[in-house]
């Protein structure tokens, strides 16, 4: 067993009650174990023996008392009150020599004792001393001294008149001097010891415990310490703990070199009270906040509520004004919410919500309201207006001009101005829709209206003189016109004309429409010219070639040869794409109710069907899908016996990877399917020698054995309440009111402890199949290295400490060894940690 420490000491006593003294002594001491860790809220048991002459003297009297130590470790006892071992108390002659105190300890509150110490009596108790030989008072000289071990007052001045009851002067000129002094001299005094304590015991409003003062410029009160709190005010009921008061100057001034100058908290969460008050009856600033670093003026941070809230009730004034004189933001929100926005402008009456405007700026280098995104990699928008009231006719979004525009320059003094301004994207600058089931004039995605003499309704301008893109794109997928045009007077209802090589008009049906791409008709039996004479010198289509017949068998363009030269160019079809763009062939089956194919190649001989070769960095096959098929499918029929794909890399010093597989949409990236009677879902070989393989029914078998990026291994448990109120890291126990359920703890080992909320579980054992997605459950790591939450109410945590549950929600402390029982303990830590507040550290779970 470990030694105990008595820390604080020996204190031994007499209690004195009228004239006679009481047949006792009180003991007190701190108790330590052989760690030097305090006993707190422990039942002991020690054995107390009074020697005679010395320290292995005469036993004249010996007893066993029994108590409890306090949060402090302190126990109290009075000799002469417990279990008679030996002898008897009242009968020890004190006059006749020196006595020693022995003390065994057992911290278990048995009768297991552990020897602490002997200690000598040195001063015979007075009143023990008198109820045998008497004594009489005398007088002392100054200066005087005496050493005293007695619990009760030593020296107690009363005064009933208006006089000080103790008052100490000084008269020196020498530094650091005090005309009353206190001192604790012991480097372990209990709690709340106290080297000067003043009490008043008035209920009056203007009492005062310690009342300082100071005619100078230096302090009425100073308290200094290193590590604890220079001066503490404390208000048990409704008082103030501190006031501080300043008829011209400053009332409270807190100034720190490395420290916090100032902390104000409130640690009651039923608490709803403001944690600072601050007003002002005068026009100056409330509260001025300066700072010459890099760090905020103003930090405010919330759970639920406001982080900053500010109120104005006249119209002149504001609620927030952030002002910017450099080069910085006046005002930033910033929020890392999936919902909620960083800045919000709400108006429940008829004024704005938020206002935006350029004040006396003319440079045109000022903007009202601006919305950016992308920065950091950032996702979202820039801005979104929408109207989520049905009934609501007004426009969502409102922009107008007073300004004549810009001749010379068309992208400036616009109404509005949209730009995606990225080469690669694919975006639209402005995108327009409507879900309406009528054709009315203006129901439209985009409506533009010229109401002057000139303008344009529309204008689309592809400006780059080196795209290829159209400048206007019409597309409908129901049976209305892709574009209506219709001039009311003597206009074109359509003019087209081109300034380059392109087609003035290009018209064409896909597959799967019987309409016609153009029509031309001669209606003179006589004229025997072609319909159509097609001819180009630029870069058009020369001739473009369809059967136009749902039924037809014959090709719109077939192309032979009979050849025994397999050399290049020597095709049936030979498409040559010259250019640093355009397809060297194109095959487009545009019907999307069609069938078949885009392309068919057949080989009767031994030859492939296709050879693809890119000699360069493209693909030798590239294959894209738009709807729900496949972009390659092999397969091998029920007579063949190849391979429905196969692909090899004979180049040795190529560390490409054989096959890459990428999937941005939600489904799988691979799927196998084994549908056969017998055999592997799957075999993974090493020059020809199997390594792994996953048979039909998904069992994997791995000769190397699995390597998995999680730390533990976990099991999906429903809870009780939202799984939103867990975290990683809270400690789980068995529910009480439900199956196969957990919850966190609230109470100091308990039984009931299952596992941590898994941070990263390796594994995750669920009875649910392995499509589900488990919503509702949460991984409860049950061994293995967790990441969890602690606290010091068991004291600090070392490295290879037991864990078990403390009083706080999901939060584990230190166990004390004596008191574990089975099924409490969590873990191991793997971590030190003596912070105050609650926090995680790493803890190898292993529940027993």
């Amino acid at each position: 067993m470990k030694k105990i420490l008595l820390s604080l000491g020996i204190m031994l006593g007499l209690f004195i009650a009228q004239a006679q003294a009481p047949e006792k002594m009180s003991y007190q001491a701190v108790m330590r174990n052989g760690s030097g860790q305090l006993l707190i809220n422990q039942s002991i048991a020690v054995k107390v023996s009074i020697l005679q002459g010395s320290p292995a003297g005469t036993l004249v009297y010996s007893e066993r008392l029994t108590g409890n130590t306090n949060p402090n470790g302190l126990i109290s006892m009075e000799i002469g009150t417990g279990t008679v071992l030996s002898g008897t108390f009242s009968t020890i002659d004190w006059p006749t020599g020196s006595y020693y105190l022995k003390t065994e300890t057992d911290p278990a509150g048995g009768t297991n004792y552990t020897i602490a110490g002997t200690s000598q009596l040195l001063s015979v108790p007075y009143a023990m001393y008198a109820k045998s030989a008497g004594g009489t008072g005398g007088s002392f000289t100054i200066p005087y001294t005496n050493t005293v071990n007695n619990a009760s007052t030593l020296f107690s001045l009363i005064n009933d008149g208006d006089g000080t009851s103790v008052e100490g002067i000084n008269n020196t000129t020498t530094s650091s001097i005090s005309s009353v002094r206190g001192i604790v001299n012991n480097v372990s005094p209990g709690g709340f010891s106290s080297g000067v304590r003043g009490i008043n015991n008035g209920t009056g409003g203007l009492g005062v415990g310690v009342w300082g003062s100071q005619n100078g410029s230096g302090w009425g009160v100073y308290g200094v310490t290193p590590n604890g709190l220079g001066v503490y005010g404390n208000a048990s009921a409704n008082g103030t703990g501190v006031y501080a008061n300043s008829n011209t100057g400053t009332g409270l001034t807190a100034t720190s070199n490395n420290g916090i100058p100032a902390s104000i908290s409130i640690f009651n969460n039923a608490n709803n009270n403001n944690a600072l008050n601050v007003s002002s009856v005068g026009n100056g600033t409330v509260v001025n906040v300066t700072t010459t670093g890099n760090g905020a003026g103003v930090r405010s941070s919330t759970a639920a509520g406001f982080s900053l809230h500010g109120i104005t009730s006249a119209q002149t004034s504001a609620g927030v004004v952030g002002d910017n004189n450099g080069n910085g933001e006046a005002v930033v929100g910033r929020t890392t919410s999936d919902i909620a926005g960083a800045v919000v402008g709400r108006n429940d009456g008829g004024g704005y919500g938020v206002r935006g405007f350029v004040a006396t700026n003319t440079t045109g280098t000022s903007i009202g309201v601006f919305g950016q995104v992308g920065l950091n990699s950032g996702k979202g928008r820039a801005g979104r207006f929408e109207n989520v009231n049905a009934t609501n006719d007004f426009n969502t979004l409102e922009v107008e001009t007073n300004g004549a525009g810009n001749i010379p320059d068309n992208t400036e003094g616009n109404a509005s101005s949209f730009l995606v301004n990225n080469t690669n994207s694919v975006g639209a600058a402005v995108r327009g829709e409507v879900k309406t089931i009528f054709g009315n004039f203006g129901a439209a995605g985009i409506f533009g209206i010229s109401s002057g003499t000139g303008g344009f309704a529309g204008l689309f301008h592809a400006s780059n003189t080196s795209g290829n893109g159209p400048a206007l794109v019409a597309i409908t997928d129901g049976n209305g016109n892709a574009i209506t045009a219709n001039a009311s007077k003597d206009g074109n209802a359509v003019e087209a004309n081109i300034d380059g090589a392109g087609n003035a008009l290009y018209a064409w049906v896909p597959s799967f429409a019987t309409g016609r791409a153009g029509r031309f008709n001669i209606f003179n039996d006589a004229n025997t010219s072609d319909v159509i004479t097609v001819t180009t010198v630029g870069n058009g289509t020369a001739g473009n070639f369809k059967v136009d017949k749902v039924t037809g068998t014959s090709p719109a363009v077939k192309g032979e040869v009979n050849s025994q030269f397999a050399n290049f160019g020597t095709a049936g079809v030979y498409g040559l794409s010259s250019g640093t763009g355009g397809y060297g062939g194109l095959f487009y089956a545009s019907n999307p109710s069609g069938n078949g194919p885009a392309l068919i190649a057949i080989a009767d001989g031994n030859g492939n069907g296709i050879t693809a070769n890119a000699s360069n960095t493209g693909d030798g096959v590239e294959a894209t899908v738009d709807g729900s098929g496949s972009a390659i499918y092999g397969w091998v029929p029920n007579f063949g016996t190849g391979r429905a794909g196969r692909f090899t890399n004979f180049n040795t010093a190529n560390g490409q990877t054989v096959l890459d597989v990428r999937n941005d949409g939600t489904g799988a990236a691979a799927m196998i399917d084994h549908r056969g009677s017998s055999g592997n879902i799957l075999i993974m070989r090493n020059v020809g020698t199997n390594v792994a393989r996953v048979n039909k029914s998904g069992t994997g078998f791995f000769n190397g054995g699995t390597q998995n990026s999680g730390a533990d291994v976990a099991e999906a448990f429903d809870v009780e309440g939202k799984t939103s109120e867990y975290e990683p890291g809270d400690i789980l126990i068995i529910s009480t009111n439900s199956d196969r359920t957990v919850e966190k703890s609230s109470k100091p080992y308990s039984n009931l402890v299952a596992g941590v909320y898994a941070t990263k579980p390796g594994v995750l054992l669920t009875e649910e199949n392995i499509d589900s997605e488990l919503t509702g459950k949460v991984p409860m790591g049950v061994i293995g290295v967790i990441p969890t939450k602690v606290c010091l109410e068991g004291g600090k945590i070392k490295r290879g400490d037991l864990l078990v549950t403390s009083s706080k929600t999901g939060t584990a402390m230190k166990a004390n060894p004596k008191k574990v029982k089975i099924g409490q303990v969590i873990g191991k830590a793997l971590q030190d940690y003596d912070q105050n507040s609650i926090g995680k550290i790493k803890v190898l779970v292993n529940i027993k």
